[in-house]
């Protein structure tokens, strides 16, 4: 029968060119036609090269050449994700910050006794006890608030405890009486000024309500830092039971805390301040708070040009055992920033004028991959208790308040309250003390998992403060200055001012340079494939087709490979398993089959010379023999179908 030129062709092709790409029998093969036909020169080098001395040492190179490559592309990779830090400098008309001030007494001693009488009076008498210190009968009014008809019976709980040379014995100062020390034993400072035994340490027992063995004991080796942290802790017990309004009209008011007030050349007043309420420090007043819409701006700088207030501290009228120091606290924080006094406050003297320049600087930092910041806080699993706009302490004071909410059951006193939730009291949750002690120590040691949770903020504004301070008001100033202070407050202090009681502060930009503080990126990824194609070219001499070949080969068409052997095993395994469950025996014409579709040859290829050796030989059949030679081969052939009439005659003759 006649074949199709097609088909000769076809035929033809396919005994000329070898087996090459997905079709290739086996990985060696794959691996060699590469290695024949790529771009990369080392790799064809080390199959053509001659002797095992020149291949080993193709061989060392193209290894060495790739682990370069490999090298040189990861520190590309790690320098893309890095930044660069660029600084800008503008000189314009600067947005004034806003300046929180406060009194570093809370609220007015003189209203607050009736609340404070019962831990007044356990105080003095803890004072008396080991210091033998005391200031006679003192007349204290007895409040006729629920509260204190409670509150002695928590501070016989949790009193005063005088420990000798770290025992487990310790005498309660509030009895006389020695108690036996449960649990373990804190030690919260090493300060130098003791009490009158060195090896007499102070403190007092938490111990679980629950479980009255759970106990811990807080020792102080400074008489004066256990007093104040003991009252503190019963000061916040009884505070957070006072209504906020209440609270208001018992702090400072803005007629109060300030004298004079000018900014940027002219006259101000209480109109300029906001009042907020903070928990530790009472009344707090903040210049400049944008409240209204309108931010004030300067345009020049220098002391004269700021903001200048003298303040009324009132020295008489503080706490003596809540506050050691007389004075202010100022912070200076942008419009949206939440004012943490109790953490970065700066504390203004009396008797003396504070001069605080400042120098503004804008930060932006790139989010990830080049940093661990957040934008807005959105993607912080922690909920925002402020109301302001995100930062890292306000992050994890939310943290710590919403853990001790989950773990004790209510809030502490010094932070936000969450929804739904209400400060700690001893009334209602007896058992906070212990369990706030025990949470914070979590959190210092970093174990409640805020610390990893809260993220730095990528943008933020920072004013640098450079403080000086002067006598003020100066010997020859001081009698006129005071006469006319008090002539004009004198309707609503009905006394003379005394300078202990004044504090003169300024707060003003030095200069107008607004610095900005970028990060960039220190590649693009143009730059990036650059280098890649640099380093390609340079230890490999390859471009972008030969990468697109090297993962063709390497992953597509071995990966082809090993999956049609994986399959053809198996569907091998399946005919013989199926075989053998109806008991048939092979039939030659499985066998044939069989042989037919080997493997190593599909999709119509013929067999090469390595590929035919392994052809599989039917069972039970002799091995194949030459047969005789077939004469009517060996007759010549003209290679064209027509021969041409000159060699025709020639033929004949």
């Amino acid at each position: 029968a006649a074949t199709a030129p097609g088909k000769k062709i076809t035929a033809r092709l396919k005994r000329t060119l070898p087996v090459r790409g997905p079709q290739a029998p086996t990985l060696s093969e794959l691996m060699r036609w590469y290695c024949l036909n790529t771009n990369t020169h080392g790799c064809r080098r080390i199959v053509v090269s001659r002797g095992r001395l020149r291949r080993l040492l193709w061989i060392l190179l193209t290894l060495s050449a790739v682990g370069l490559i490999l090298w040189q592309c990861a520190e590309l990779l790690m320098n893309y994700y890095s930044a660069s830090v660029s600084v800008t400098v503008q000189f314009q008309k600067l947005p004034f910050p806003a300046v929180t001030i406060c009194n570093i007494n809370p609220y007015k001693y003189s209203a607050m006794k009736e609340y404070l009488s019962e831990l007044d009076k356990e105080t003095k008498k803890a004072l008396e006890t080991f210091y033998g210190f005391s200031e006679g009968k003192s007349k204290v009014r007895r409040s006729v608030d629920e509260w204190n008809s409670t509150g002695s019976d928590f501070f016989q709980q949790i009193p005063l405890l005088k420990v000798e040379d770290f025992s487990r014995t310790a005498t309660d100062l509030h009895s006389g009486q020695k108690r036996k020390i449960e649990g373990s034993v804190f030690h919260k400072d090493s300060s130098i000024v003791n009490s009158g035994d060195s090896n007499d340490i102070i403190g007092f027992q938490l111990c679980d309500a629950n479980n009255s063995s759970e106990c811990a004991l807080y020792t102080f080796s400074s008489g004066v830092n256990a007093i104040q942290e003991w009252y503190k802790l019963h000061y916040m017990n009884i505070m957070a039971q006072i209504p906020l309004e209440t609270k208001e009209k018992l702090s400072y008011s803005a007629d109060d805390l300030l004298l004079t007030c000018f900014f940027d050349g002219l006259s101000c007043d209480k109109r300029h301040f906001t009042r907020f309420h903070h928990p530790l420090h009472g009344n707090c007043y903040t210049f400049n708070s944008g409240e209204n819409g309108t931010i004030l701006s300067t345009s020049t700088g220098g002391s004269e040009y700021g903001l200048q207030v003298v303040l009324y501290i009132d020295e008489a009228d503080y706490n003596p055992f809540l506050v050691t120091s007389t004075g202010a606290k100022i912070i200076v924080h942008d419009q949206n920033e939440y004012p943490f006094i109790e953490d970065i406050g700066t504390e203004i003297e009396t008797a003396a004028a504070t001069s605080i320049g400042m120098h503004f600087t804008r930060s932006r930092k790139l989010s990830k991959p080049y940093s661990d910041c957040t934008e807005t806080g959105a993607d912080i699993p922690v909920e925002n208790l402020y109301n302001k706009s995100y930062s890292l302490q306000i992050c994890l004071h939310s943290c710590f308040q919403k853990a001790m909410v989950d773990s004790c059951g209510c809030a502490q006193y010094a932070q936000p309250l969450p929804t739904g939730a209400e400060y700690c009291n001893y009334k209602k949750n007896p058992n906070w003390m212990y369990c706030y002690y025990r949470l914070h120590e979590k959190f210092v040691k970093e174990q409640l998992g805020c610390q990893q949770i809260c993220k730095d903020a990528c943008s933020f504004k920072e004013w640098a403060l450079t403080t000086s301070i002067a006598q003020w008001p100066s010997t020859v100033s001081e009698d006129w200055m005071l006469r006319v202070l008090s002539w004009d407050k004198g309707q609503k202090l009905n006394k003379k001012l005394n300078k202990t009681d004044l504090a003169n502060l300024m707060v003003f930009y030095k200069d107008l340079n607004e610095r900005f503080i970028s990060e960039n990126p220190a590649n693009t990824l143009v730059i990036l494939l650059s280098n890649f194609g640099g380093q390609l070219g340079l230890w490999m001499s390859c471009s972008v087709v030969c990468v697109i070949e090297i993962v063709e080969v390497f992953f597509i068409d071995s990966l082809s490979i090993v999956m049609r052997r994986q399959w053809q095993r198996a569907n091998k395994w399946w005919k013989d398993h199926k075989r053998g469950s109806l008991g048939k025996a092979p039939q030659a014409s499985d066998l044939e089959r069989q042989g037919h579709h080997n493997p190593v040859c599909i999709d119509e290829d013929l067999p090469t010379f390595t590929t035919a050796l392994r052809l599989p030989l039917p069972q039970d059949s002799p091995l194949p023999r030459t047969p005789p030679p077939n004469y009517s081969t060996l007759r010549l052939e003209t290679a064209f179908t027509e021969q041409l009439p000159d060699t025709l005659e020639l033929s004949q003759h």
